[in-house]
């Protein structure tokens, strides 16, 4: 978008994108309370649920990529539109499938489209454009600071609707509550983007924007360190509430896990926003994934007790989605605004891989062994190989000129 384009007021954008964030983020941060009703009632392994959401979570990332340029080239407005409607058909399938394979294709496919039109390559873009670049770090940090505080909303109410209503009838409730993102995408209407056959101008195309990121080495060093924050995070999001139960402590503690992860996440989210416009953001990064190497290790250590599990929790809140806010800060900063929601969707696609790979090995390892400390070492040992592949990341602008852009070999 040209610098003159008028602009969205910094309130609006925050506020609509805020909301979208915390109802989006919200709603798929509690399905790790379905696995044992599903599984029960429908007689299926938990390997089954969890491929479902490996699905989910590599569909999230696939289809990121395309709402991202599709963002980039129309706005977000009508990506979040069209999310809005995916996610109410894949929770209402979630609800009402018997087989497993449709069961995959709502859960995991379905749900994972409505994932990348409703959360943080779409939204990130749209502040990105909106807001000047000294607030952009601090912006980002306050949008998922939202998806954190939808984590700390939603996780309850998810678990009471389960308890009073059962599982499918709360899958149905929630299908009508994600419509209401398409109200609120209205508020996020760029300038600039009124028609499907207008965009603003760009001095890249997308093949050279590729080109260029896929080219830099710190843009690969980035997408290795968010491959290992989507394992951990979903790995612990769908498979600790299944692991604590294993282990003898109530539902409720589960729940009150994942709830304090997301309040803590909230003041986590927001200080790495606001750290990034002051701190290198590779170093911040490099301290969060070594931070939760160290939180994890300590929770295996100690005695399991509800104690114990919250401080936790409250240690994982903070490092949470932390790694968000300065992740996408550091692809806005090195290479602009103009393909920002694609780029960050790319980003966003090794952070799903990821997300794959740790809540499917969470439920093959589980029905192999009996056990998750396997998937607990490997998140582990993934966290230190994440703070040293992110140390070395630099920061600077691109420089471009009409032959060759300086620093993309860097």
């Amino acid at each position: 978008m040209s610098s003159n384009a008028p602009k969205l007021s910094a309130l609006q954008v925050l506020a609509c994108g805020a909301a979208i964030v915390t109802l989006s983020m919200g709603i798929r941060h509690g399905f790790g309370l379905w696995l044992q009703p599903i599984t029960q009632a429908q007689g299926w392994t938990r390997e089954t649920f969890a491929f479902a959401m490996a699905v989910q979570n590599l569909s999230w990332g696939i289809f990121g990529i395309f709402a991202g340029m599709l963002a980039d080239r129309f706005g977000g407005f009508r990506v979040l539109m069209g999310g809005a409607v995916l996610y109410a058909l894949g929770l209402a399938g979630m609800a009402l499938t018997t087989s497993t394979l449709l069961f995959t294709l709502t859960t995991g496919v379905l749900i994972g489209a409505a994932q990348a039109g409703t959360t943080y390559a779409v939204i990130y873009g749209i502040i990105g454009r909106q807001i000047p670049a000294e607030r952009r770090s601090w912006a980002m940090g306050m949008a998922a600071a939202a998806g954190s505080f939808g984590q700390f909303l939603m996780v309850p109410v998810e678990g009471f609707l389960i308890a009073q209503f059962g599982w499918q009838q709360a899958l149905l409730v929630l299908a009508a509550a994600a419509l209401v993102i398409a109200p609120l995408a209205s508020g996020l209407r760029e300038p600039g983007y009124a028609g499907a056959a207008t965009a603003p101008p760009r001095e890249q195309t997308i093949v050279q924007a590729l080109r260029e990121a896929f080219g830099y080495r710190s843009f690969q060093l980035l997408m290795a360190g968010y491959f290992v924050c989507g394992f951990q995070v979903v790995f612990i999001g769908v498979h600790m509430p299944s692991y604590l139960k294993d282990n003898g402590l109530s539902p409720q503690v589960a729940s009150y896990a994942l709830a304090i992860i997301g309040l803590f996440n909230v003041f986590g989210t927001y200080a790495a926003g606001v750290l990034g416009q002051r701190l290198a953001k590779r170093k911040i990064l490099a301290f969060i994934y070594l931070a939760r190497s160290v939180a994890i290790s300590l929770f295996l250590l100690a005695p399991l007790t509800p104690w114990s599990v919250y401080l936790f929790a409250a240690a994982m809140g903070l490092l949470w989605l932390s790694t968000v806010p300065p992740t996408n800060a550091i692809v806005a900063q090195v290479f602009g605004v103009a393909h920002l929601s694609m780029l960050g969707g790319f980003v966003f696609f090794s952070h799903q891989i990821g997300s794959f790979m740790g809540v499917w090995l969470g439920g093959l390892l589980y029905d192999r062994t009996g056990s998750y400390d396997i998937v607990w070492y490997i998140s582990i040992a993934l966290g230190v190989f994440a703070a040293v592949v992110n140390w070395p990341v630099r920061e600077t602008p691109i420089q471009r000129g009409p032959q060759r852009m300086v620093g993309a070999s860097a």
